[in-house]
């Protein structure tokens, strides 16, 4: 295995992890040495993904946690250093971007999920996690952000605006947990997940997708190598930066 690759003896804990992105990140990290935090609001499913993980050989802790309940998170990052007594590589990657009537009809009830689950628990989980790494030998905190947080994004304007927090923050945390921490952000284009089954495909296709240098949306194992390269010694003079994975979006 390349060394610059080789997680093993590593910790990596990632939110969200088991479907879509998360899930791809979490095998490709236990393919390469790593034993694996899955984290996601249903245990059964976590589950699921680490019966994949120790398949390959590896240790996994599936782990039910809401992660846009600021204590929970808490006990989340408590559970990950009792099993494994460290993480090195943590992966925000948990959110959700629920559709709604309209702006004005938006009720704070969704307002405050969508922010809490992209903003407020990455920000908390980072924070518990990042000092941590700090007092020990160091780590890699990877954000997983959107293009919604750099462009106008109608019917997502709140998940935008949370996602540009988590990139403000990315930069800011790289400097309070710095240098033994490194803090970066993937900024995520289309990706073709389950996520992607509630969008209107034809519309996609025909006016999404032209408007994306790569002309389609992602496949979710493509969000891998990013993530494998932030997270390892060949990124350890990047951090605070944000990575565009979105096939160019304009």
């Amino acid at each position: 295995m390349d060394p610059l690759f080789d997680f093993t003896g590593k910790v990596v804990l990632v939110t969200g992890g088991s479907r879509g992105l998360g899930r791809q990140m979490v095998l490709a990290f236990a393919e390469r040495g790593a034993d694996v935090v899955i984290a996601s609001r249903k245990l059964p499913a976590c589950e699921e993904v680490a019966r994949e993980v120790e398949a390959k050989g590896r240790k996994a802790l599936p782990f039910a946690c809401h992660v846009g309940q600021w204590d929970a998170v808490g006990k989340l990052a408590d559970a990950a250093y009792e099993r494994f007594g460290r993480v090195d590589v943590l992966i925000n990657n948990a959110g959700m971007s629920p559709l709604y009537p309209s702006l004005e009809e938006m009720s704070e009830e969704l307002f405050d999920k969508v922010v809490g689950l992209n903003f407020k628990g990455p920000f908390r989980l980072s924070a518990i996690v990042a000092s941590r790494m700090a007092k020990g030998a160091g780590g890699s905190i990877i954000n997983i952000s959107s293009t919604a947080s750099l462009n106008p994004s109608p019917t997502s304007e709140p998940y935008g605006a949370a996602k540009a927090a988590l990139n403000s923050i990315t930069r800011s945390f790289a400097f309070a947990y710095g240098p033994k921490v490194r803090v970066n952000c993937i900024v995520a284009g289309p990706f073709l997940t389950d996520i992607a089954k509630a969008w209107d495909m034809d519309t996609f296709n025909k006016h999404s997708a032209p408007r994306l240098a790569l002309k389609r949306g992602g496949e979710p194992n493509e969000i891998v190598g990013a993530a494998l390269y932030l997270a390892s010694p060949s990124a350890s003079f990047t951090t605070g930066t944000l990575v565009r994975v979105d096939g160019g979006t304009p």
